[in-house]
């Protein structure tokens, strides 16, 4: 019989929160999520600026279209690569990775 008693009182002394209370943490972890991923996207661009402005003669390089070979000149917003018996001017924005420094200083 005190069972029966104790069941009747549970839900009425308990409340509930309300509906928006749910969607607020969820809100919050989203946000959070996104600034995380932001600045890491960020930090790649700027990583990736940096390395387009190190790029001087000499350099073993692999362009997104996986074109590999060897710098041969860089201008402002080109750069002219041999790769075999051929020669590609590509945008510096083209240069996914370089593979190889050689021991040549950058040109002024």
């Amino acid at each position: 019989m005190a069972t029966g008693v104790l069941a009747q009182a549970g839900p009425q002394t308990a409340q509930q929160a309300p509906p928006w209370a749910t969607l607020v943490p969820m809100v919050l972890i989203l946000g959070a999520f996104f600034i995380v991923s932001s600045r890491m996207q960020k930090k790649k661009q700027r990583e990736h600026a940096e390395m387009l402005n190190s790029v001087h003669r000499g350099d073993s390089v692999v362009t997104s279209g996986g074109i590999v070979g060897e710098v041969v000149t860089v201008k402002d917003k080109t750069v002219v690569v041999r790769s075999a018996d051929a020669k590609f001017e590509v945008n510096k924005s083209a240069i996914s990775e370089i593979t190889d420094r050689s021991g040549a200083t950058k040109e002024s």
